[in-house]
């Protein structure tokens, strides 16, 4: 096949001397079939430098009998956007008046290089490689996309380096929901898809290389039945010179998040009091501990001597986040211990409810997953709270 010299201040000229087949001002400029602006000359479209695809135009009367490259889309305002004709689709005298009042005049035969790839095919690719665990999808592109969707009900984890690695790739795209959202199962969580219509396998097979570097970009975790124990501190309370209000609070987001509470001890602000409660919850199989109360700076808010005395290695004390500045992350052992201070009685959203989910996938917390949180960790404080359907906590 002749190869065209396009020279934008001129004609096109064949390299093997052929005279000028047309002028490069009057060729009709026809957008995306690999990206590129594709340049049609006698029936057939001659891709860009750099690109081999060829595709050969024909009316529609010409194309009854064939079938479609691609997905022909459709889109209704306010009621429909999806493909109208599927790739693969004869095209039949019925689809003529369709094809038209959807502004197709002509459609393309197309002939792939070896090293060229559909849309579709691609998208299969990396989707394939983008799923981790606990993501399904099906391989039944649209319009060139796969949605990824969560094969259980748990917490989404997003490979974010990775991602970003993969989007740097030309031509090919992902967008997935925020790291740490909960979801349930049949959830779409992302999406992927090459953007041309055709295009080199090689950036396909370079992004498939990224995404499954860490075994997939995105997946969910299941959330594991914990056995919770809770201890309210606070000798207003302990006395019964006022109600708990605490316990009631922590009650509902663990059973919320379908663990269960074990067992609640209330305790004065002593240090060897607070010890032995986090013990009893301990022996009674309790493996994760919540500790309200007793968070601030004030001298007689001593739970955190307490957690220390019960043998905590390894404690995070203070978090990114209003509210919930003081908030701890302690373990003794694998067993979470967890305090929560007085905002959690105020607010209906507070670090609490980032951290819970995380723990309870079974992510060990640190302190700078606690210093992460600081973009997007400050609560607006609506009149109507809306979380998680906010910015809050979605920022890294």
């Amino acid at each position: 096949m002749a190869e065209y010299e396009l020279d934008p201040g001129g004609p096109a000229r064949c390299r093997s001397g052929i005279p000028q087949i047309a002028p490069f001002e009057k060729a009709a400029r026809k957008c995306g079939q690999n990206g590129a602006a594709l340049l049609n000359l006698g029936g057939f479209v001659i891709p860009e430098k750099g690109e081999s695809a060829v595709l050969r135009k024909i009316s529609l009367e010409e194309a009854v009998g064939t079938q479609l490259a691609h997905d022909i889309t459709e889109i209704r305002p306010g009621e429909f956007k999806g493909p109208a004709f599927r790739k693969g689709h004869t095209v039949c005298d019925e689809d003529i008046c369709h094809l038209q009042k959807l502004g197709k005049n002509h459609l393309y035969l197309m002939d792939l290089a070896d090293d060229e790839i559909h849309e579709n095919q691609a998208a299969s690719i990396l989707a394939k490689a983008l799923a981790g665990e606990g993501i399904q999808w099906e391989d039944s592109p649209k319009e060139g996309k796969i949605s990824l969707r969560a094969a259980t009900e748990g917490l989404l984890m997003v490979e974010k380096a990775s991602l970003a690695a993969f989007n740097m790739v030309d031509e090919v795209m992902c967008a997935t929901l925020h790291t740490h959202t909960l979801v349930k199962k049949g959830e779409q969580v992302a999406a992927t898809r090459a953007i041309p219509l055709v295009m080199k396998r090689a950036p396909i097979e370079r992004a498939a290389a990224i995404a499954n570097g860490n075994g997939g970009v995105v997946s969910v975790l299941p959330l594991k039945k914990a056995r919770a124990g809770l201890v309210v501190t606070g000798n207003e309370v302990y006395n019964g010179l006022i109600e708990d209000r605490f316990a009631p609070v922590l009650t509902r987001k663990i059973t919320d998040l379908d663990s269960e509470v074990l067992a609640v001890i209330f305790t004065p602000d002593e240090v060897d009091f607070i010890e032995q409660a986090i013990k009893d919850l301990l022996s009674q199989g309790c493996d994760l501990i919540l500790l309200s109360g007793g968070m601030s700076v004030d001298p007689d808010d001593v739970t955190r001597r307490g957690i220390r005395a019960a043998g905590a290695t390894e404690m995070y004390y203070g978090a990114s986040v209003l509210p919930g500045a003081m908030f701890l992350v302690a373990y003794i052992g694998e067993t979470p211990l967890l305090g929560v201070p007085a905002c959690g009685l105020h607010h209906r959203t507070t670090v609490l409810d980032l951290v819970l989910p995380r723990i309870l996938a079974g992510e060990r917390i640190k302190k700078k997953d606690l210093a992460f949180l600081g973009h997007g960790g400050l609560c607006r404080d609506c009149s109507e709270c809306t979380y998680p359907n906010c910015a809050f906590g979605k920022g890294l």
